[in-house]
């Protein structure tokens, strides 16, 4: 198990070298620095504690300030613990976006948009009624049960909040990982607003190869060339204009030579 906090940026398209669009969402994830080392010995599991983001030291309380010295570093904002991780680390370690390889399959953890109080058509994807005029049932919840127990059952889909709830989406694909610009794409959407907190961590329910693609790549165009013709042409009419001043003088002299010619 291997995993690393960032933001969601936003999303965005890539093409193969075989032409297929994918559909990827841009991960920054900054370095993430180990808080805590947990171990089976003192703790009963193994996993690490892994915490992103600057906090600012007026809003950081002693306890916080005192978890980040054993580190070595500034108070975090973010903390997450990820359990049975793959190798060996100590408390201070840096993990990046190197941590992961093209190809690899993951899991993304978010926190999903907050919709507000929605009705059980939108919450629940239920079916409405007949829009008829002659219809009394349009997007009413139905039926609350029996007669008996003349109470509504608990699990009971109604209206209420939607939203702003912790939200897994498996076996998504790592299409590029840059380790200059600290960013993953992921194949597909995750969960959750933009700039918001997100756990991409090994899949664990991966029964597929690892099937690294190659995506196009984008240079941009210099101009360079063009200014050097430009140079070329501007040298150019300076040699002519010269050869004209020079004709002129030329006819100029020769006038003031031959006098009677000219008259």
């Amino acid at each position: 198990m291997k995993g690393i906090l960032g933001r969601k940026i936003g999303m965005t398209q890539v093409f193969t070298k075989d032409g297929k669009l994918i559909p990827v969402t841009v991960v920054s994830c900054d370095k993430n620095v180990v808080m805590q080392v947990k171990t089976v010995e003192k703790d009963g599991y193994n996993g690490i504690q892994l915490g992103v983001f600057e906090k600012k030291e007026n809003s950081a309380n002693k306890a916080e300030k005192g978890h980040a010295q054993k580190a070595n570093t500034t108070p975090k904002r973010f903390l997450k613990e990820i359990r049975n991780v793959e190798g060996t680390y100590n408390v201070g370690d840096i993990v990046g976006v190197e941590t992961f390889e093209v190809g690899d399959v993951v899991d993304v953890t978010g926190t999903s948009k907050g919709k507000g109080t929605q009705g059980v058509i939108k919450r629940f994807n239920q079916s409405r009624g007949p829009m008829g005029h002659g219809s009394h049932y349009h997007r009413k919840p139905g039926s609350l049960g029996t007669m008996l127990p003349k109470r509504v059952l608990k699990g009971k889909k109604l209206p209420g909040h939607m939203g702003v709830e912790t939200v897994t989406i498996q076996n998504l694909e790592i299409i590029e990982v840059n380790p200059t610009e600290n960013y993953i794409l992921v194949s597909g959407n995750i969960p959750g607003a933009k700039n918001s907190l997100v756990l991409i961590k090994s899949a664990v329910k991966n029964s597929r190869k690892k099937d690294a693609k190659e995506i196009l790549t984008y240079t941009e165009e210099t101009v360079v060339d063009e200014v050097v013709e430009d140079t070329n042409v501007e040298s150019e009419t300076v040699e002519t204009t010269e050869e004209v001043v020079e004709a002129t003088e030329e006819q100029e002299e020769t006038k003031v030579e031959n006098p009677e010619e000219a008259n």
